[in-house]
């Protein structure tokens, strides 16, 4: 058996973050998760559809893994990514780190792992590994999912195997603090104006405050865009509320890391940002009960006030990365 000594295997709201916070601690560096979330200009939005997709998609984040770059860019952490389509050589790329002490971080689809309490396709998950014997793997997930878990090898090798959507090919990770990393304060600042340019300003109608705006328009229109309205509609409201997001759709995270920043640093660009994300928290967890309660009454009228609320949405938080980016 091997045995990451010292890890921390704290499970928190996010899958990367979680993972983050699993091997940054190992390196002495301790963050809060809106920290790591927001120091990784994890914020985003998109609203995706398409013929071949059986009910729309609505993301409140960048793309898996993007987190991580940023994150380690923002702190000048060294990242080493390995990929590879050789299964054996995905095995020695995690096992090398392990045996010499060190935690390693997986992109892989949750749906292989023995313990996912959900049993469906995301080639986007990440999670910390920190130890294995000769049947199982040891990880730190969610805490919703269990915090320090095991699964099997086998299923672990499919996982990181997968092919879809948002998959990697066997990605491993590590970081690793080269000197002093850089102070978060002098970082929170560049971290913010990134998401919030990313926001303003996205290159289709289908992201930032564009494709929450798009989003208040179509949302009236689900029940008949389901086949399958009551399972769709639900599905869609717990991803927004409770699928690791940290609930609303990730604005929550945002509005306590906005929080902490404004600890570090007195501005009143800060604060209003602050206040106004506080404010599309609440209203994003309202959306989600009305999509849930359109999906269990096939009361459209629902989805019509939902449509309202994504319509102030796109305005607050429009405004909200206005006065951010002044910073």
């Amino acid at each position: 058996m091997v045995m990451v000594k010292g890890i921390d295997a704290r499970g928190m709201q996010h899958c990367e973050t979680t993972a983050l916070g699993v091997l940054l601690r190992h390196e002495g560096i301790d963050l809060s998760e809106p920290m790591l979330f927001g120091l990784g200009s994890g914020l985003s939005f998109v609203y995706w559809d398409s013929k071949a997709m059986g009910f729309p998609f609505l993301g409140g984040r960048v793309k898996p893994f993007e987190l991580t770059r940023n994150l380690a860019a923002a702190l000048g952490l060294e990242l080493l990514v390995e990929e590879t389509t050789s299964p054996r050589k995905a095995w020695r790329n995690v096992a090398g780190p392990l045996d010499a002490g060190r935690p390693v971080g997986l992109q892989l689809d949750s749906y292989h792992l023995d313990y996912f309490s959900t049993e469906v396709h995301f080639g986007g998950h990440i999670v910390a590994m920190y130890g294995y014997d000769e049947q199982d793997a040891y990880l730190v997930d969610t805490d919703q999912q269990g915090g320090a878990v095991s699964t099997g090898l086998a299923g672990l090798a499919r996982a990181r195997a997968a092919r879809g959507p948002m998959t990697a090919r066997h990605r491993s990770f590590t970081l690793t603090v080269p000197g002093g990393p850089a102070s978060p304060r002098d970082r929170v600042i560049p971290a913010i104006r990134t998401c919030a340019d990313a926001f303003l300003n996205p290159p289709i109608a289908n992201l930032g405050h564009r494709g929450i705006e798009k989003t208040a328009g179509q949302v009236p229109k689900w029940l008949q865009r389901s086949d399958d309205p009551r399972e769709d509609l639900s599905r869609t409201a717990v991803l927004m509320e409770r699928a690791g997001t940290g609930g609303a759709l990730f604005r929550t995270l945002y509005r306590d890391f906005l929080a902490e920043c404004a600890q570090l640093i007195d501005s009143g660009h800060l604060r209003t940002g602050h206040a106004l994300y506080a404010e599309a928290a609440t209203l994003w967890t309202q959306v989600a009960a009305l999509v849930a309660a359109a999906g269990e009454s096939g009361d459209a009228r629902n989805l019509v006030q939902a449509g309202s609320v994504l319509h102030d949405l796109s305005r607050i938080e429009r405004e909200a990365m206005q006065a951010l980016s002044l910073l």
